[in-house]
C-alpha cells in the first residue's frame, strides 16, 4: 500500500479539483508488482441526480480504446494472419488507387497505405483540418452522425471504405499526425476475422480476460452505470454534454453499426486495469496467455523515424516520448513535462480516460472521468507525479 502521507495527497489533490469544478468525479488507481495499492473515487457520475462515482461506474474510453484495437492487430500479428506490410487495400477495398494532396493539387500516392502505417498513425489520415483530406473526413463524420439513429447507419466498413476514397493529407510513412487510422484497423481486423468487430474483441479479448462491462454499446441493465459528460459552462463550472461526437452513440443504448477502433468503447476502472496488467505481464492475465511476451516487446516499442518523430513533437505535451502502435512510449525522461521512466507507455482518451504502464517500475497508473476535451489534464499529471515522485 502507499503510504499514509502519500495517499492523503491524492485524496486531496482530486478533492481539490471537483471543488474548484474542473471534473465532476473521478476513479483513481494505482497497482505496483501487480498488486493494487490505491483505489480512490471521488465526485459524481451525475450531477443533476447527486449520483456519486462509483468503483462500477461505466465510463467512454474514446482513444483509450486505441491500444485495445492495436492489441487485436497484434494478435492477428503473431497468428500469421497478416502482414504489417500488406496494403490496407487488400482488405479494404476503398484504399485503392489513393491521391495524396500536394500543393493544392490531388496526385497519385508514391506507395500504398500499409497495415504498419495504421498502426504507427503514420497513413496520412487525419481527424479534420483545412486540407481536402481533412474536409473530407469531416464530412464523413458529419454523415455518421446524421445517419446514426436512423434506418440506414454508416458500417465499420463502410465507413473504412468511404475513408480510403478520400485524399490523403501527406505521403503515407512520410510524416506523423493523430487521426482514423485505428477506425480503419477495426475494418482490418472484421475483414481477416471474418466477424464483426466488436464480436472479435469480446470473443478475443474482454472474455478472455473477464472484461465483463467493456463494449460498443450497454444492455439495459447497465446503463445507470454510465457517467455523465461534462464541459465548462464559461463561468468556472460545469455543464452537461450529451451530443455524439466521432460516430459514438452518445448514450451508448444500442448496438452501433459503426464499431469505432479509435473511439467506441466504454469500459470501468476494473476491466481496465485487466488489459493493463495483461500488458504489464507480458501478454498473460490470470492463466490467459492473449499476446507472447515478445509480441508485446514490440507493441510496446516507439516506431517512429526520425522523420515521423517531427509530425509528433508538435505535440507539445508529449515532449520526451515516441509513439508506436497506438501508444505514446517514453523515450526521454528529461525532456518530458512530468517524472516518469524510460519505457513507460500509455494512452488517454478525448473525455479523459488514461492510462499508463511503466515496465521498469512494474507501475500502472489508471484515471478516470468524463469531460469533454479533456484528454490528459493538469489534474492527471499532478496525481501520476505525486505517484512517481515517491519511487
Amino acid at each position: 500500500m502507499l503510504e499514509p502521507s502519500i495517499t492523503n495527497q491524492l485524496k486531496k489533490k482530486l478533492k481539490a479539483s471537483i471543488d474548484n469544478g474542473d471534473i465532476a468525479g473521478a476513479n483513481f488507481m494505482v497497482i505496483k508488482d501487480g498488486d493494487e495499492v490505491f483505489y480512490h473515487e471521488d465526485g459524481l457520475a451525475d450531477i443533476e441526480s447527486g449520483r456519486p462515482i462509483a468503483r462500477d461506474s461505466i465510463f467512454r474510453l474514446y482513444s483509450m480504446t486505441k491500444p485495445i484495437t492495436a492489441t487485436s492487430v497484434m494478435m492477428l500479428l503473431e497468428r500469421g494472419d497478416i502482414d504489417l506490410f500488406d496494403p490496407v487495400s487488400r482488405y479494404i477495398p476503398g484504399f485503392k488507387n489513393q491521391r495524396v494532396e500536394k500543393n493544392g493539387e490531388l496526385v497519385p500516392c508514391s506507395r500504398e497505405v500499409n497495415i504498419h502505417d495504421l498502426l504507427n498513425m503514420t497513413s496520412g489520415l487525419v481527424y479534420g483540418g483545412t486540407d481536402k483530406a481533412g474536409r473530407h473526413t469531416e464530412a464523413l463524420f458529419q454523415e455518421i452522425g446524421s445517419r446514426l439513429y436512423g434506418e440506414n447507419p454508416i458500417s465499420t466498413m463502410e465507413f473504412a471504405n468511404r475513408l480510403g476514397q478520400g485524399p490523403l493529407s501527406f505521403e503515407p510513412g512520410s510524416n506523423w499526425q493523430y487521426g482514423t487510422s485505428a477506425d480503419v484497423l477495426g475494418a482490418v481486423v472484421e475483414a481477416v476475422s471474418g466477424m464483426r468487430y466488436g464480436q472479435f474483441l469480446k470473443k478475443e479479448i474482454f472474455e478472455p480476460l473477464g472484461m465483463k462491462d467493456t463494449g460498443f454499446w450497454l444492455p439495459e441493465e447497465k446503463r445507470d452505470r454510465l457517467v455523465k459528460t461534462y464541459q465548462d459552462d464559461g463561468e468556472g463550472g460545469l455543464k452537461l454534454y450529451a451530443e455524439s461526437h466521432l460516430g459514438i452513440v452518445h448514450q451508448m443504448d444500442r448496438e452501433p453499426a459503426f464499431e469505432s477502433g479509435g473511439a467506441g468503447l466504454a469500459s470501468t476502472i476494473d476491466d481496465a486495469a485487466k488489459f493493463t496488467t495483461m500488458l504489464m505481464n507480458q501478454g498473460s492475465f490470470d492463466g490467459v496467455q492473449l499476446l507472447r511476451p515478445r509480441t508485446v516487446q514490440y507493441m510496446t516499442s516507439a516506431a517512429l523515424t526520425d522523420w515521423q518523430q517531427k509530425g509528433f513533437d508538435t505535440w507539445h505535451t508529449k515532449r520526451g516520448h515516441s509513439y508506436g502502435n497506438q501508444m505514446r512510449v517514453m523515450t526521454d525522461p528529461g525532456k518530458a513535462g512530468y517524472i516518469g521512466s524510460h519505457g513507460e507507455y500509455g494512452w488517454d482518451g478525448w473525455l479523459g480516460a488514461y492510462f499508463c504502464n511503466s515496465p521498469q517500475d512494474r507501475l500502472t497508473i489508471l484515471f478516470m472521468i468524463q469531460k469533454k476535451d479533456a484528454g490528459t489534464m493538469p489534474i492527471t499529471r499532478k496525481l501520476r507525479n505525486i505517484v512517481f515522485s515517491t519511487l
